[in-house]
């Protein structure tokens, strides 16, 4: 089983960037597939993107594209969230997630492991 802790969230203008990160816990975390999915008020958790065990490949969703970058260092139990040009649409609660296997699930549905998650605030 693995622990996660996200952290990094806040309040950003328009334009702006945030980097969040998921600390896990357990010597097996290189064993894990790990997302970030996005929760804004009122609505359905979305995935936003997921990285491979080894951070290798990658799987971004359309609208994090050209914008948000995953990445992780197995070394240090930890994966990233780069956002670059936040839009006020961005705002949510953003939570990582993580599953065992070697699949990229696309769906918030695929992950058995998740965080308490850190608000993201982006201002207009």
């Amino acid at each position: 089983q693995v622990q996660l802790v996200e952290s990094g969230g806040g309040l950003v203008q328009a334009g702006g960037s945030l980097r969040l990160s998921c600390a896990a816990s357990g010597r097996t975390f290189s064993t894990y597939v790990v997302a970030w999915c996005l929760q804004a008020p009122g609505k359905e958790r979305e995935y936003v993107a997921a990285i491979s065990r080894n951070g290798a490949n990658t799987y971004i969703a359309d609208s994090a594209k050209g914008r948000f970058t995953i990445s992780r260092e197995n070394a240090k139990n930890t994966v990233y969230l780069q956002m670059n040009s936040l839009k006020p649409e961005d705002t949510a609660v953003y939570y990582c997630a993580a599953r065992l296997g070697e699949v990229l699930v696309p769906t918030p549905l695929g992950y058995d492991y998740w965080g308490q998650g850190t608000q993201v605030t982006v201002s207009s």
